[in-house]
């Protein structure tokens, strides 16, 4: 009987790499190639062959829906839409209704009427037909509607109608027929002044009596001026000191208004 050298000093080339290895450290793998232990790789699960799985369709002692023709035949959807009898008469009247409980608009402009119409929405299914067999039935009545329950149209801004007359010989400022009167304006309220009948007066305000006709200057905060549409609205601060209005052409027209 032949024997083989120890080969504890042998090297041996890599059937994978090509590289030089000691023979005593060099492993073989499933596939009958001697690699370097650094290469070795076990044989991958997937290469296994598996045992065969047999996976039955066939239910012992089924019971199947029967007359599936007739039921096929039957286009209802499902129950919240309607049930329909079995000798296919339609199901009662189907409706449904929704509304929009309110709608309020505050208008923060000048604004002469505010116009609301057309707001509202319908639908409904017209007719559905069902022929089966010798069977015929219809579906009616089967509607939606929807609309506005109210509207409230409210305006937050407060307007007054500015004009000039003379007085003593000289031009004042009538505010809603009143001559020069002392006004009241609250903080966080909004004030139209409309001086369209007297285009050739300006309406401003200012924090001193007569504005920049007595080396005051005009107030700005929360104005704002259309000189094309003649009005001046103001949003009245937080904090807002005693104003005065002033017409910015003539000197001696406007009065005061306090903010409290």
């Amino acid at each position: 009987m032949s024997r083989f050298a120890s080969g504890k000093r042998a090297y041996g080339i890599s059937d994978r790499s090509g590289f030089r290895y000691r023979l005593k450290d060099m492993k073989k793998e499933w596939n009958g190639l001697l690699v370097g232990k650094d290469e070795f790789e076990p044989k991958h699960p997937q290469l296994f062959v598996k045992r065969r799985i047999i996976d039955p369709q066939a239910i012992r002692d089924a019971r199947p829906e029967v007359n599936l023709t007739e039921e096929r035949g039957i286009q209802w959807g499902f129950n919240p839409v309607g049930t329909p009898n079995r000798d296919y008469s339609p199901p009662a009247n189907i409706q449904a209704t929704g509304q929009v409980g309110s709608v309020s608009i505050n208008p923060t402009e000048s604004t002469d009427a505010i116009n609301l119409s057309g707001v509202g929405a319908t639908s409904g299914v017209g007719s559905i037909s069902i022929n089966e067999d010798d069977v015929s039935s219809s579906v009616t009545g089967v509607s939606s509607s929807s609309g506005v329950g109210s509207v409230t149209v409210s305006s937050n801004v407060t307007r007054y109608t500015v004009t000039v007359a003379s007085y003593l010989g000289a031009n004042k400022y009538y505010i809603d027929g009143v001559r020069q009167p002392t006004l009241s304006l609250s903080e966080g309220s909004i004030y139209l002044f409309d001086w369209s009948a007297a285009t050739s007066h300006p309406f401003r305000f200012s924090t001193t009596s007569d504005g920049t006709h007595n080396s005051g200057s005009e107030y700005t905060t929360g104005v704002v001026k259309d000189d094309s549409a003649y009005t001046t609205q103001i949003t009245v601060a937080g904090g807002a000191p005693t104003l005065y209005y002033y017409c910015s052409n003539h000197s001696g027209m406007g009065g005061q208004a306090n903010t409290p």
